[in-house]
């Protein structure tokens, strides 16, 4: 067990990006077979393996790039693992909005970068992955903006009650290279979620 652990950690070093896609494929599919089975109940029989096959897919040509980039920047913004940069990390990440980013509570590095992420990562990323659901799915641009509407609110609000607290333990406690295996560990319960309301027709 430790050989393959150090396995892991040596290839994750080495190619961070395709480990971390692979990761989100897999686990946004295990959200997606959870979702079938214990939410919908649908069964072995009636269960859609296109549909987990399209969730694995975007997890590995979507999710995992975007989120491990977007962590890339955002450390890049944001230096550090303080208590203090670890709340400044999940203001921009989920741009909560009670939360004000004054440019003199910031470092030079992330106010410069400050005004790119003034619409927060969660609330923009949410939008695009229902999109890009939406789109996998076979809808039209109007079913699938009409679809966006209808659940974009409600998947938002959910969202900002899981995931600030996970956000500030990743960002104060886990290592650059180890944030996207544990938000994805952690969004199991969430990517059954977003399974089960992407593809609620």
């Amino acid at each position: 067990m430790a050989a393959l652990r150090r396995g892991c950690g040596r290839l994750l070093a080495r190619r961070p990006g395709a480990v971390q896609a692979l990761t989100a494929g897999a686990l946004m599919g295990a959200g997606d077979v959870i979702a079938q089975q214990l939410v919908e109940q649908r069964g072995l029989h009636g269960h859609h393996c296109l549909r987990t096959l399209k969730m694995m897919g975007i997890g590995f040509c979507f999710v995992g790039p975007v989120v491990g980039s977007w962590y890339r920047i955002l450390d890049w913004l944001i230096p550090g693992n303080t208590k203090v940069v670890a709340v400044k990390k999940v203001i921009l990440d989920q741009r909560l909005p009670m939360a004000s980013l004054a440019p003199s509570t910031m470092s030079s590095s992330a106010s410069a970068g400050a005004p790119l992420s003034q619409g927060g990562f969660a609330p923009c990323f949410l939008g695009c992955f229902l999109a890009v659901t939406g789109a996998t799915n076979g809808l039209s641009v109007e079913e699938n903006w009409s679809k966006i509407q209808q659940d974009y609110m409600d998947a938002l609000m959910t969202n900002y009650c899981i995931w600030p607290p996970v956000q500030i333990a990743n960002f104060y406690f886990v290592p650059l290279q180890h944030r996207l295996a544990v938000v994805q560990c952690v969004a199991i319960v969430w990517n059954c979620y977003l399974s089960w309301k992407a593809n609620r027709m």
